[in-house]
């Protein structure tokens, strides 16, 4: 028998005597029978291979993707451009087939890349360690929440709506495993209301919860939100976009004690949702409570540079159901196209993408803005991503732009209803002026269409020389 053929009639009798069950039904028997189908499943009759594959590809052909549409998708997941690099050494079977490195002596090259990799992260947050990944960004900030519970003997957790949905999601489920309380703290002008938040805080509060640039792509204020944080006796958490912190001041300069964040824009594809790493890091004193592996490095009887996991006794392979976090909620080989698209960049190359990311979303900010029926959302400091308002129902309009062969944005109105004519536009080094004014054109069309109106011709009007990339 091979992984092509199905087991026989034969080969099934002959596994059910070698354990000793007379049928297949018996092995099911402690299901109650009123969950159980009774009659076979309604499956079409089987295809051959080929036209299996061509089944497949037919299906497949029907989804649209980045690199079919113009794509102003953003909301956490960016259409970057990932070098060749990437995919040439993730492949490679080294890094793509092995397990866990529970033995440092025969998993040196990935112990290794877990080191880098949390030594990049520790360089952009401008925080002393960082852990070797976790599963993705929203995990992420819960993980932050147990450790700040844990730290200060709180269980009140105070969050800006402008951290991402999906993080605040994730917080409030969490939330109801650790017996804490979570607090929702407004917007004002697109950015967290600081005199809300202050209001907000108090002896039981155990961390604050920012995001910067926040979802609707404002730079807040970390400076000043991590002080009231501070003055109150509670950690800041910090969900961070890694490719800002070219041009942005890293979170540890901004008294922030816990950094997290999404990792899919470093190296990662939109891959129709995933998958992607989160990233962790924090100050000194929270080394030891930190969630996920942490690589350490060391020397070797000879004296050599080697590695290995260290602090591995807060983990479930040696502490088992007194573990505090689970070893396997890392995405390592995610991480490792990361690092490595880091390393592509460098130090230099992580600034000047910051800067075209800044200054091509200030001329698609200034371009939009120019369109009848498109209003800005807030006026706050925006470096990849900003938040318009549009004069006509958003999902026509997306639905308009989509048949223009254009992913537009992100309608707000979808997790912030008080936003229902909000539309989230990000902007990635893929794409151009002529992509901007395309778009421009595309929502002009799709405005006045939705409105009643007709636009015979569009004329790009180009915003000032200062904001063009």
């Amino acid at each position: 028998m091979t992984r092509y053929t199905s087991a026989t009639d034969s080969d099934r009798r002959a596994m059910l005597d070698a354990i000793g069950v007379g049928s297949i039904d018996e092995l099911f028997a402690e299901i109650p029978a009123d969950l159980r189908l009774g009659r076979p499943l309604d499956l079409p009759p089987g295809l051959s291979e080929t036209e299996c594959f061509d089944h497949l590809a037919s299906l497949a052909e029907r989804n649209a993707h980045a690199d079919t549409e113009l794509c102003f998708l953003g909301a956490g997941m960016y259409d970057h451009y990932v070098p060749a690099i990437v995919d040439a050494i993730t492949q490679r079977s080294e890094f793509l087939t092995p397990y866990t490195p529970y033995q440092p002596e025969v998993s040196q090259g990935g112990l290794q890349v877990m080191f880098e990799f949390q030594t990049a992260i520790s360089e952009l947050c401008a925080l002393p360690v960082a852990n070797a990944s976790l599963y993705e960004g929203p995990s992420s900030v819960a993980s932050a929440a147990y450790l700040a519970i844990g730290a200060t003997g709180r269980r009140r957790l105070v969050v800006s709506r402008g951290l991402h949905p999906h993080s605040r999601e994730t917080l409030v489920t969490y939330a109801r495993g650790f017996g804490a309380e979570v607090v929702e703290v407004g917007l004002e002008g697109g950015l967290t209301d600081a005199a809300e938040l202050s209001a907000a805080l108090d002896a039981d509060t155990a961390a604050v919860f920012v995001q910067n640039p926040n979802f609707l792509g404002a730079v807040e204020d970390l400076e000043a939100l991590a002080g009231a944080a501070k003055d109150a006796g509670a950690l800041t958490v910090a969900a961070v976009d890694a490719l800002t912190l070219g041009v942005l001041r890293p979170p540890g300069e901004c008294g922030v004690e816990i950094a997290v964040g999404e990792g899919q824009p470093l190296g990662g594809r939109l891959d129709f949702g995933g998958p992607s790493f989160g990233f962790f890091c924090a100050t000194q004193e929270h080394l030891r409570r930190m969630p996920g592996r942490i690589a350490g490095e060391t020397v070797d009887a000879d004296g050599r540079r080697g590695f290995v996991l260290a602090l591995q006794t807060r983990e479930q392979h040696i502490r088992r159901e007194k573990a505090t976090h689970n070893i396997c909620t890392s995405q390592a080989l995610n991480a490792l196209g990361g690092v490595i698209y880091l390393a592509w960049l460098g130090k230099r190359g992580v600034v000047e993408l910051g800067e075209l990311l800044a200054q091509r979303t200030a001329y698609a900010r200034q371009r939009l803005a120019q369109v009848d029926g498109v209003e800005l959302l807030h006026e706050a400091p925006v470096v990849r991503e900003f938040a318009i308002r549009v004069d006509a129902p958003v999902e026509a309009l997306l639905d308009r732009c989509a048949a223009d062969g254009i992913a537009a944005g992100y309608g707000l109105g979808r997790e912030y209803p008080e936003f229902g004519d909000g539309l989230l536009v990000a902007i990635t080094e893929r794409r151009s002026r002529a992509d901007i004014d395309r778009l421009a054109d595309a929502l002009e069309r799709a405005i006045a269409a939705a409105n009643g109106a007709f636009v015979a011709h569009s004329e790009t009007k180009a915003p000032s020389a200062e904001v063009r990339a």
